[in-house]
């Protein structure tokens, strides 16, 4: 058996989109991906509104060579104006991004919180440990799964 994978669109030129208000979380995310070793380019988003805008290519977002489709969304869900449960849901009533690997990255841990996350299309649910070092852990094992992760195709904007 041959292990060595290509992938025509490898992971770490695509694009991670991070939707968190908390700016120090921000912060904390930003430092593990580069002692992880995550290369990705990031576009960063501080609420739900902000990321429904993005992910329609709405007004400042229209520009997809500037702002292009995530491979994948980490996603809080308590922020203002349009919280973590509302983008997700959102999303999956897109014909166009209903498939987007949208991965919860947050604080809570309440039984209720995940089901609810799941039950609107999260494709997994990662609490944030109070840890840097935890973090480290769970981002480096998460950065191997996604290399070998296969993303589905998006249709060219107008298509």
């Amino acid at each position: 058996m041959d292990n060595d994978v290509t992938f025509a669109d490898p992971f770490g030129q695509r694009t991670i989109l991070l939707v968190d208000d908390n700016q120090d979380d921000v912060f904390i995310m930003r430092t593990v991906f580069r002692k992880v070793g995550i290369s990705n380019p990031v576009q960063v988003l501080t609420n739900g509104e902000e990321a429904i805008h993005y992910l329609s290519g709405e007004g400042e977002f229209a520009d997809r060579e500037r702002f292009p489709l995530p491979a994948v969304v980490l996603l809080d869900l308590n922020m203002p104006r349009v919280n973590g449960f509302e983008v997700l849901k959102w999303i999956r009533w897109q014909p166009g991004l209903k498939r987007l690997i949208v991965e919860v990255l947050t604080a809570s841990s309440r039984p209720g919180d995940v089901e609810r996350a799941f039950d609107a299309g999260a494709n997994s649910y990662l609490v944030k440990p109070s840890r840097m070092e935890e973090l480290i852990e769970i981002m480096t094992a998460w950065h191997q799964l996604m290399n070998f992760r296969a993303f589905p195709v998006f249709p060219a904007p107008g298509s």
